[in-house]
């Protein structure tokens, strides 16, 4: 249940910001907003105020906004917004990704004024720093011992030796290094339970990974003044940024080198599952979890793929090089043929997410 919740208290106000976008810059454009809806359609009820409907509709996963003249039609019309110029349409369908990234920053910095969780180094005297899991290899001891990422390391024993209080990676990692071949107890937190399990480390783990199989952080809680705090934000969405952009070009260049897609790729069902392992961790790496799902919203509207925001400004450059508008006809058939092309890779990706729980 906490999961559940925890997914749509993230994925609804992503999606609904990102609606708000699209409604703000319409409605500054003088382009009539027929209605704006808080979660998807069956509606529930709605009120018109003005020229449009706000509606509270049954699925709570975000929200919609219906343009007047967003198909097109309506072009001898002020109001519609196949009647506004190249540049203000533009700046309506975009205006989405741009509220994702504004959402982003405020998530960030609320985090730093809190305290976000960073990797320090073993050098570091940092109060409450906690030794963290950050990977499973496939096929490892640690994977076969139901060691998660996100766990955190409180000890080991091992034949009478015991290491209490972790508090360095280098401790733990000499500590296991020493007992290779040998049966140890590890003891583990995760999210408020505390447990043990026993697991037998490696003597020649294959080449790039442990004796456990686990990739391993020194984390801890850093908070900064807010001032400070909203600088971090700004700086670590456009690092995020960076990183997601490199990410997915690679994706794509695996993709189409070597005719299959990067495991990494994660659908609605991958997605639910992060959420609950972020729900176990804490408040905070909820915060972190929800702006990293807000840039990847932003930068994958962005793309310039049909039925995306990206797609459609596309279709605005066409129209500014040719000197006119592409023919309505065949835009809407390119974006129902892209339309179709996402929703079958989110079928692909969502079924190898279901595959990875059996």
């Amino acid at each position: 249940m906490l999961t559940v919740i925890a997914f749509i208290l993230i994925l609804g106000p992503l999606v609904f910001v990102h609606e708000l976008g699209h409604f703000f810059a319409a409605k500054k454009m003088g382009i009539r907003v027929e209605e704006f809806g808080f979660g998807f359609p069956p509606r529930l009820f709605g009120v018109k105020r003005g020229e449009t409907i706000y509606s509270i509709n049954l699925i709570p996963l975000g929200g919609f906004v219906k343009i007047f003249g967003e198909d097109g039609e309506e072009k001898n019309s002020t109001h519609s917004f196949a009647a506004k110029k190249a540049w203000q349409r533009a700046i309506v369908l975009l205006a989405g990704v741009t509220m994702n990234i504004i959402l982003a920053i405020l998530l960030l910095s609320m985090g730093y004024m809190i305290g976000l969780p960073q990797t320090i180094d073993d050098a570091q005297n940092i109060n409450g720093a906690i030794v963290q899991i950050t990977q499973i290899a496939a096929g490892s001891p640690a994977e076969s011992a139901g060691i998660k990422a996100g766990d955190i390391v409180l000890g080991a024993n091992a034949s009478g030796n015991q290491l209490s209080d972790v508090k360095k990676v280098v401790d733990f990692q000499g500590f296991v290094d020493r007992n290779k071949g040998k049966e140890i107890s590890v003891w583990l937190k995760r999210g408020q339970s505390q447990f043990q399990i026993n697991i037998v480390p490696r003597s020649n783990p294959p080449q790039g990974e442990g004796a456990m199989g686990v990739g391993l952080a020194r984390v801890a809680k850093i908070a900064f003044p807010w001032y400070q705090a909203i600088y971090e934000g700004v700086k670590t969405v456009f690092v995020l940024i960076w990183v997601i952009i490199s990410s997915l070009a690679y994706i794509i260049w695996k993709f189409f080198s070597s005719g299959g897609a990067a495991g990494g790729v994660v659908g609605p069902v991958g997605v639910y599952m992060i959420t609950g392992q972020a729900a176990q961790m804490g408040f905070v790496y909820l915060l972190q979890l929800a702006a990293f799902l807000s840039i990847n919203l932003a930068i994958v509207n962005a793309l310039p793929f049909p039925a995306l925001d990206g797609g459609r400004v596309l279709f605005l450059i066409i129209e500014k090089i040719k000197g006119s508008p592409v023919s309505e006809s065949v835009e809407k058939a390119v974006h129902a043929a892209g339309f179709v092309f996402l929703i079958l890779l989110m079928v692909v990706i969502t079924l190898k997410d279901i595959a990875r729980l059996f």
